[in-house]
């Protein structure tokens, strides 16, 4: 048995979601002719309580279009220090909006509003004026932590207040949605929370929701006209790509119900390992199990050899990420993998 714990990107179409891509209704997206696309943009849209959406292939692609959208060339975005645009994007950020990044320090990746209060500089000619604002919700190396929305609210006050124009990087907005309550009518009530103070958010469909491809922006409609040329630029639209879209409602009809599962699983996960000496990070809150360890690239090694599958993020920490198809005997395989090591990696 092998359970892969690396990323809830691992995830494969389940027999139901192959099902539905067969049968989807396609056409042309680039002509707007694709019914499926055209339906999912309008069904997120109005989930996140945003005028227009527009589907791409990743998750990075709809932050730096937001991003282009939002700035322009010279300016300075803020982001907490841990944030997956400056980390994971490969300096997008800087090669296609031609911006700075300004990091603030947070703590489990969740900034204080103090914080961004004073990181926005007066207007100077030595400083690239600050023009934009991003979080991201859940904070992945901040340990999948959930910002509550009050709290974004806060910040995006902040930013506001300075003249800066907000972003949500909510690759796992499900996610942190699903914590605020396990009902339908809950999870909807908190995106509409967690989006409301954002000029664009994103989402992804591609991670807890296991769609093989697929992420959304949002925004206003007149942004989003922008968007669409921005995306066409780097090589975004794409024609029949319904296929792909009817996976991503799939997931939100399937398997966005099931995301308290993974929570659940992650917390069984974190809570036996801290019971078993190791040296866990604080109780998740999603779907993320973040560990301590000497020589993490060597625990990470042994553990594969033992049929469990986990990502070593630096050299003392290993990150394990629950999904939908892990499940209970998943989670007892990698404690027995963790087992197998006997504590000297600890």
């Amino acid at each position: 048995m092998i359970v892969d714990l690396r990323s809830d990107t691992v995830t494969r179409p389940t027999p139901g979601m192959r099902a539905a891509m067969a049968n989807a209704d396609v056409g042309d997206d680039v002509f707007g002719e694709d019914p499926t696309v055209n339906a999912l943009e309008a069904r997120v849209a109005a989930m996140l309580g945003k005028e227009e959406g527009l589907f791409v292939p990743t998750g990075t692609m709809a932050n730096q279009v937001a991003i282009r959208c939002l700035t322009e060339p010279g300016d300075e975005i803020l982001l907490e220090a841990d944030a997956h645009p400056f980390h994971y994007e490969a300096g997008a950020a800087a090669v296609i909006s031609g911006v700075t990044i300004r990091l603030l320090q947070g703590v489990r990746g969740v900034l204080d509003p103090d914080v961004v209060r004073q990181a926005v500089r007066a207007p100077n000619v030595h400083h690239a004026p600050a023009r934009l604002f991003c979080v991201e919700n859940t904070a992945n190396r901040g340990g999948g932590t959930v910002i509550p929305a009050s709290h974004v609210a806060a910040l995006c006050d902040v930013a506001r207040a300075a003249g800066l124009s907000c972003h949500l990087d909510g690759a796992r907005l499900w996610n942190a949605a699903t914590v605020d309550g396990p009902d339908s009518g809950a999870v909807a009530r908190s995106l509409l929370a967690h989006a409301a103070p954002f000029d664009t958010v994103s989402v992804c469909f591609s991670k807890g929701l296991g769609a093989p491809v697929g992420s959304m922006l949002v925004g206003p409609r007149a942004l989003l006209v922008r968007a669409r040329r921005f995306r066409k630029m780097l090589g975004g639209g794409m024609r029949q790509v319904g296929i792909l879209a009817e996976a991503c409602a799939y997931a939100l009809d399937a398997h966005l119900p099931l995301l308290g599962d993974d929570h659940r699983r992650a917390r069984a996960l974190w809570s036996a390992l801290g019971e078993r000496g190791w040296a866990v990070e604080g109780e998740p809150a999603s779907n993320m199990v973040y560990v301590r360890c000497a020589d993490a690239p060597g625990v990470a090694a042994q553990l594969e050899s033992r049929g469990v599958r986990c990502l070593a993020l630096a050299w003392d920490r290993i990150r394990l990420v629950t999904h939908l198809q892990v499940d209970d005997d998943g989670v007892a395989h990698a404690l027995a993998g963790f087992d197998a090591l006997a504590g000297s990696a600890r």
